[in-house]
């Protein structure tokens, strides 16, 4: 019997573009007799699954599979994504899956003889490709990434061996104008002496988001009704990382409409395309996450601060599906002004205020689009539940 593991060497969480470096290791457990490895070979690929109530694949990318799932011109003896499509059929009944991201298998070992208690390591390498989409689980579509081992001993069926990993996109990640290196956001220490060396993938990751998500140029709406003005609401800035607050403040002073109550939700909103829909009037699928809830009865001011979970994934688009965020906004209004407080001129003596037993009320909704962009693949790291160490026995 041998044991095959497999590690990732950084963590489960990579950027598009970036390069994956997995560890795998082939030990003889037994105490007996030497073990043979036929051939052990690796691959990365990206598996996408739909809901088939919701989502028809285009035909273009249809016919590039046979019945079984598996992209034709790859159906060699090593095949990571066969039998991923009936796999992810478990967990949602009528889904179908296509090999949307699949990268050369490259041989790890072969003729691989161990003696008993030995061990051989190897290390897989890989780039992920740049254009690759990134992990998502939505209500009709799903992206998830997976290392593959496949490895075979002698007159024995091929093994395979997954490891799942997360991968984040960042749209304009390498284009010149990010790189400048006179940028205020150049992480270089000016104080080291010698010749600047230029920096990884992931530390211009780091400069791009830095800049786009400092750049404060506060906006500030006024929302009304029929009635008049509700609010004034200041949002300082629209782009915000994975991991990020939301901070923005209310200003009720001066409204002649009397706010009740607000509470902003953050949500996702998972549009198909128009080719990809199985219904020409299918609507756009929402999901909501955090939310905050205040009450503001004879509140002059106000602030929220809206937490975005680090497991989110960030606004993208791809040939069939588009996901993109907002605030949704929801103020009880009065219909008519609220009774006065009165405020006594003496401050030894106290008062209480009463409110009405009964108040009629409208309730409002305003939606604003915001941008949701990824983060440090380290930092999402440290929360992911994917394991980066897999084990199985041939």
């Amino acid at each position: 019997m041998i044991d095959v593991h497999a590690c990732l060497v950084r963590g489960s969480v990579f950027l598009a573009g970036e390069a994956i470096e997995c560890v795998i290791t082939f030990s003889n457990k037994g105490h007996s007799r030497s073990e043979t490895l036929a051939w052990a070979s690796a691959q990365l690929h990206c598996q996408c699954s739909v809901s088939d109530s919701k989502v028809k694949l285009p035909i273009q990318k249809s016919i590039q599979q046979d019945a079984t799932g598996i992209p034709l011109g790859s159906a060699t003896s090593f095949t990571p994504n066969r039998g991923e499509s009936n796999a992810l059929c478990l967990h949602h009944h009528g889904e179908k899956g296509i090999c949307v991201v699949s990268t050369t298998p490259k041989i790890l070992v072969c003729d691989l003889v161990l003696s008993p208690g030995e061990s051989k390591t190897y290390t897989y390498f890989e780039t992920i490709p740049q254009d690759a989409p990134p992990s998502y689980k939505g209500q009709s579509v799903k992206y998830s990434y997976k290392v593959t081992i496949g490895t075979q001993r002698v007159n024995s069926p091929t093994r395979l061996l997954r490891v799942p990993f997360r991968v984040l996109v960042l749209y304009g990640l390498g284009e010149t104008f990010f790189m400048d290196p006179d940028d205020d956001f150049d992480t270089d220490n000016p104080f080291l002496q010698g010749e600047r060396k230029p920096n990884s993938l992931l530390d211009q990751a780091v400069q791009v988001l830095t800049t786009i998500t400092s750049r404060k140029s506060s906006n500030t709406y006024n929302i009304t009704n029929a009635h008049g003005t509700v609010a004034r609401f200041c949002i300082f800035k629209s782009a915000y990382k994975l991991g990020e607050d939301i901070i923005a403040t209310f200003d009720f002073s001066n409204c002649p409409v009397s706010c009740i109550q607000y509470s902003v939700t953050l949500q996702s909103e998972e549009q198909i395309t128009e080719e990809c829909r199985r219904r020409s009037n299918q609507g756009v699928s929402i999901c909501s996450y955090s939310k905050h809830q205040e009450f503001c009865v004879h509140i002059s001011k106000s602030h929220m601060i809206l937490p975005i979970p680090l497991h989110l994934t960030p606004s993208f688009i791809t040939d069939i599906v588009c996901l993109k965020w907002r605030l949704r906004f929801e103020f009880v209004t009065s219909k008519e002004p609220l009774p006065e407080q009165v405020i006594p001129a003496d401050q030894s003596e106290s008062a209480t205020w009463q409110g009405p037993q009964s108040l009629g009320v409208e309730t409002m909704v305003w939606n604003l689009p915001i941008k949701i962009m990824p983060t440090n693949p380290l930092h999402a790291t440290s929360v992911s539940l994917l394991r980066a160490v897999t084990t199985m026995s041939v």
